[in-house]
Parts: structure tokens; C-alpha cells; sequence
């Protein structure tokens, strides 16, 4: 019989700080973003344990796994997909999955509430046998989300649904739980009996109540004279022994945290050509391998086919990346009341109503010399990270509003979730588990203001403008692209190399060392970086508003990220449709280009 322990990535703190990070949330974060995850990978050191017991032992031996915690959640896992494995047991971990979002970060699986709980996994096992032993969970605090020990009840539900998703008696299962429906083991003789037994193993247990042979009495009494004499030797060589492993274990957890890093930055490295692959080189594959030439000009390619298959890529970036609510939105029911009254332009609080719990909420501002039966062009002005609609209206954000008020626009500043730090970032995680993220909620609300503000008289719905900052810039790559209503997007102090800002583990302007664990999407690092996603606005204007200063990231991620946009809408003959402007400023809008790309492509005249 042959046993293989496969060491699985720890709790430990990487580094301490504001930022505290276990090991487990390092590669987490960073696999997450690139379509891979810290559980498949465990899984796959168990499968490769598999591929070398099946190599070394009798072709006709049995294998099972087992594991407690979170090698209880890996045994599960693993048995579910291999169906090399004979038998499965599972301690400290089987129960009700719908509080998944309360539970460690590096659980959060995308999307699996739609389709999993532990007993869909479970069934995924059967016919082979499976051992659930209701164990006390690990004590885990601390780790953006808590471990807590689910009730016998729950545990006994969930078991309960396996047999409704199969068929009783379809699979030799055994639920072991400790008296008055208390918690036992972990690895208790029971639990390890009915599993040794699903793999026809006879495996021994001694019991409390067996009297040892008169042969080992002596033994002992033997072993006891000689411990006795060399007492002294015996610890030393003990403490020598227990200090090696002990700085053997740390180490190899070490370089298996390092190994799995540097695996995964290797995806990082090779996404531009994965993300091109999967998108532009689809869509235009004579640009693929492209030939060595002296030509002075080339002639462009019709746009036509390729803003029309990107319709597929947009449908996939809100469904599958970015999460779609599946509730229609509701009737408009507009709340408005007036909020101030200058002597050139008046504000209006609106609240709308989006779906059944969600609203969108911002301010209106209209110049009041809009003349009768005027339909004029909107900026939709959206503020940073922990921002209002009223910090733009008071002259936030280098004033930006007062002065397209100034200069005949309408304005509007709707309001964003994510304030409140760590709040909007719970929103995330919970929305991650039925495949949702926080911008499924915002492009809900985005899509009802745009067509509510399309229903006022005095707007232009098809000259309805996007300009962002910050949180906000990174609102202008992800929801104009989607929602064609925008009619040109600008993106300010935010655009770069977002597959790098999210999982780089090398560079100081990466999110893997900062507070905003929220940031990863699942798979988007190997499908959409910013480029991909302004490739979505063709043929709409966009627009890169930069400060040489903006500590986002470094000049050089903003200028490599967008060529790749202004090579595409140069090709396809809209090379006055991209623009970038860099100043001697930081992480601010500078409203000056800016202003002049939306004068030329709203068709509103510069004062």
C-alpha cells in the first residue's frame, strides 16, 4: 500500500502591513484573473499523484483520496473530476455553500452557485463511494472571510440532496457524525474504517480495549530500561531531527508558493498573444503574420465584418466576464427634485428605478439656455474611487462639469457603488458566486439612465457622451463598450496594461500589493485587456486622457496598451476617431483635449 501526502499551498501571512496576504489569497488573486484558480491547481498535484500511483502500483490497486479542511474541499474536487479515483473521503469541510462569500477568499469560486453546491460535486462522484465526516472545521479568522463549522442538520440537508440528484442507493455513501449529532475526527476510526473498507483495505485499527501481546509488554519494559540510559543522546538527536524538518517544511512550502507563482506570471507575460489570438487575429487574421515590406501607405480594411462579429465579444465580455443581472429592467418611475440654482445652470437630484432592490441615482445639470424644442448633446461625467455626483457638481475633479456647463453641454453625474472601501468590495465577492461582479450591477444602472435620459425632450439620445475618472475611467472601458447608447467613451487617469495592473507580481504598480482585492475578474487577464475592450467601441470615438504623474501606472503600460488601439482604428480607416492626450499633471482630468474630442464628435460647436 503506498500513501503520497501532496503539500497544499498554506495559510501563512506573505508579508504583514495594510495588505496582509496569506499564501493561499497570493496565488489566488493572481491565478484568478488569468482563468486559473489556487483549488485547480491542488487538484492537479492530486491528479499527478494519481499518475504515479497508477505507474508504481499493481494495476489491479484500488486508489482514494482523502483530506481534511481544505484537502477535505480537494478530495472532493479531485474525486469529482478523475474518475481514476476508487473512493473519497471528506472531513471538515461537506455542507451548504450559499454563505461561500463569507468563507476564505481563496474559495471564491466564479459562478458556482448557479450550477454547484457540495452535493452537485458530490454527485459527480457517484457510483464510486464517498465518506463525509462531520468534523469541527480549521479554525480560520481573518483570511477576508471566516471558517464556521456547519450544523449536523445542514450537513445531513446537503447529504439528503446528493440522493435527490441521483438515485438512493446509486452510490455506497456514509455520513459519519459523532453522538447527539456532535462533530467527530477529524480522521476518526470510524470514518477511516468505512473508507479503508471502500478500497478493500484492511487497515488495522487497534482499539482501547485490545490487550497487546506478553511479547510486546517486554518489549516495551525493554525499550523503557534503554531510553532510560541514553535519555540525553535521544533529545539532542530529537531536537536536531525536529528543527531540520521543521526549516525543510517551511522551505518547501516556500518554493511550492514560487513554483505556482512563477507558473502563473509566465501567463501574464504570454496574455497579449492569448488575449490577440482569441480576438483581433480571429476577427482579422491577415494581420496575424503580417510581411516584411517597404510600402510608403496600405490601404485600410472595411470595418463592416469586424464591428459586426464583435457582437460576440461584447455579449461574451458582459456575460461571461463581467456578469449580466438576468432581471428585465423596470419602468423609468423618475424621482427628481431641484437641488441647485445658479444663475447659468440648475441641478436636479434623479433616482430611477433599475430592477426589483436596485436603483440608479446621479444628478442632472442643464444650461438654462436651452431654447424650445432644443435637443441637445449629454457628458456623462462619472466620478472616482469613494466619490458623489456631488463632488463633480461642487467643482470636483478640476471643475470639469462648470465648465462643460460653460460651454453648452448637459451634464450628467451618475453615482457608482464602489464606496464605502471594503463594503463595495463584499458586494463583489458575493455577487462573484453567482456570476456577477460590481460592474453587473453598474451596467444595469447605466443602461436605464442612458435610455431614460434619451426620453427627455431636450436630449439628443444619439449624442450621449462617457468621460471618467479614475474608478471612473475604468467604468469608460467596461461599460460604453458594452452598451452601444454611448456614443464615444474617454477614459481618464485609469487606462494601462490592466492584465498587468491586476496579476503582475514584479512590479510596484500592480494590485497584488494593494488594498483592492476586488479587482480581479475571472479569465479576463487570457480575453480582455483595456485594448481589447476599446476595441469593442469601434467605430465610436475613444479616447486616453493621461498625466505624466498618474502613479496608476507608469507611462510606458498607457502608451504600449493603447498603440494596439490606435494600429486597430487605423486600419479600419478611423484614424480621427482614437485620440490620446498626455500632460504634465497627475491623476486628475485635465479637461483639455478632451473637451475639443468632444465638441468634434458630439457636433456641438466650440464656444
Amino acid at each position: 500500500m503506498f500513501g503520497l501526502v501532496p503539500v497544499l499551498i498554506d495559510r501563512t501571512s506573505l508579508f504583514e502591513g495594510q495588505n496582509t496576504q496569506s499564501h493561499r489569497e497570493w496565488i489566488y488573486r493572481q491565478a484568478f484573473h488569468m482563468g486559473r484558480h489556487i483549488i485547480g491547481y491542488e487538484v492537479q498535484k492530486v491528479q499527478a499523484a494519481v499518475d504515479w500511483l497508477e505507474s508504481t502500483a499493481d494495476s489491479d490497486a484500488s486508489i482514494g483520496v482523502a483530506g481534511y479542511g481544505e484537502g477535505g474541499m480537494i478530495a472532493l474536487y479531485s474525486a469529482a473530476v478523475d474518475t481514476r479515483i476508487d473512493a473519497a473521503m471528506v472531513s471538515g469541510y461537506f455542507g451548504p455553500r450559499e454563505a461561500i462569500w463569507k468563507e476564505p477568499i481563496y474559495r471564491n469560486v466564479w459562478a458556482l452557485l448557479r450550477e454547484f453546491g457540495d452535493a452537485e460535486i458530490a454527485s459527480l462522484i457517484a457510483p464510486r463511494p464517498l465518506v463525509i465526516e462531520h468534523s469541527p472545521v480549521p479554525d480560520v479568522t481573518d483570511q477576508k472571510g471566516n471558517l464556521t463549522t456547519p450544523s449536523s442538520t445542514d450537513v445531513r440537508r446537503e447529504v439528503a440532496r446528493i440522493d435527490a440528484l441521483t438515485q438512493a442507493g446509486f452510490q455506497d455513501r456514509r455520513l459519519v457524525i459523532g453522538a447527539d449529532e456532535t462533530t467527530i475526527g477529524p480522521w476518526s476510526d470510524r470514518a477511516v474504517k468505512d473508507f479503508a473498507g471502500m478500497l478493500d483495505i484492511d487497515n488495522g485499527l487497534a482499539h482501547a480495549s485490545d490487550s497487546p501481546p506478553a511479547a510486546d509488554v517486554a518489549n516495551d519494559v525493554a525499550n523503557d530500561v534503554a531510553n532510560d540510559v541514553a535519555n540525553d543522546v535521544a533529545n539532542h538527536v530529537a531536537n536536531h531531527v525536529a528543527n531540520h524538518v521543521a526549516n525543510d517544511v517551511a522551505a518547501r512550502q516556500l518554493r511550492q508558493v514560487w513554483e505556482l507563482d512563477d507558473y502563473t506570471q509566465r501567463l501574464v507575460r504570454d496574455s497579449d498573444h492569448v488575449r490577440n489570438d482569441f480576438y483581433l487575429h480571429k476577427l482579422l487574421p491577415e494581420f496575424k503574420s503580417p510581411q516584411w515590406t517597404t510600402k510608403p501607405e496600405f490601404p485600410t480594411t472595411a470595418p463592416d465584418e469586424f464591428v459586426k462579429q464583435s457582437r460576440s465579444y461584447r455579449k461574451l465580455l458582459w456575460e461571461e466576464i463581467l456578469g449580466k443581472l438576468d432581471e428585465p429592467l423596470m419602468p423609468f418611475n423618475p424621482r427628481t427634485r431641484l437641488i441647485a440654482n445658479e444663475p447659468k445652470w440648475a441641478a436636479y437630484d434623479v433616482v430611477l428605478d433599475v430592477c426589483p432592490d436596485l436603483i440608479a441615482w446621479g444628478i442632472l445639470m442643464v444650461p438654462k439656455d436651452l431654447q424650445a424644442g432644443e435637443r441637445r448633446p449629454v457628458v456623462v461625467l462619472q466620478h472616482g474611487r469613494n466619490g458623489l455626483p456631488a463632488n463633480i457638481m461642487n467643482g470636483g475633479y478640476n471643475n470639469t462639469a462648470g465648465r462643460l456647463l460653460e460651454r453648452g453641454f448637459i451634464v450628467f453625474a451618475p453615482h457608482n457603488l464602489y464606496r464605502g472601501e471594503d463594503r463595495y468590495r463584499w458586494l463583489d465577492r458575493k455577487a462573484n458566486s453567482i456570476k456577477a461582479t460590481l460592474f453587473s450591477f453598474i451596467l444595469a444602472q447605466h443602461d436605464q439612465i442612458t435610455r431614460w435620459l434619451a426620453s427627455l425632450s431636450f436630449v439628443d439620445g444619439n449624442r450621449i457622451a462617457f468621460y471618467g475618472n479614475s474608478y471612473g475611467g475604468e467604468t469608460a472601458v467596461r461599460v460604453p463598450p458594452i452598451l452601444e447608447r454611448y456614443a464615444l467613451s474617454i477614459c481618464a487617469s485609469d487606462f494601462n496594461d490592466w492584465t498587468r495592473k491586476v496579476a503582475d507580481t514584479r512590479d510596484r504598480h500592480s494590485f497584488m500589493i494593494s488594498i483592492e482585492w476586488e479587482m480581479p475578474y475571472f479569465n479576463m487577464g487570457s480575453t480582455f485587456s483595456y485594448a481589447e475592450m476599446a476595441y469593442l467601441m469601434v467605430p465610436r470615438p475613444f479616447m486616453v486622457e493621461r498625466g505624466h504623474h498618474d502613479k496608476v501606472a507608469p507611462d510606458q503600460w498607457v502608451a504600449y496598451e493603447f498603440a494596439k488601439v490606435r494600429w486597430l482604428y487605423d486600419q479600419l480607416g478611423f484614424p480621427n476617431r482614437r485620440n490620446i492626450e498626455f500632460f504634465q499633471g497627475g491623476h486628475t482630468m485635465k479637461g483639455n483635449e478632451t473637451f475639443k474630442f468632444l465638441h468634434q464628435h458630439l457636433q456641438w460647436p466650440e464656444p
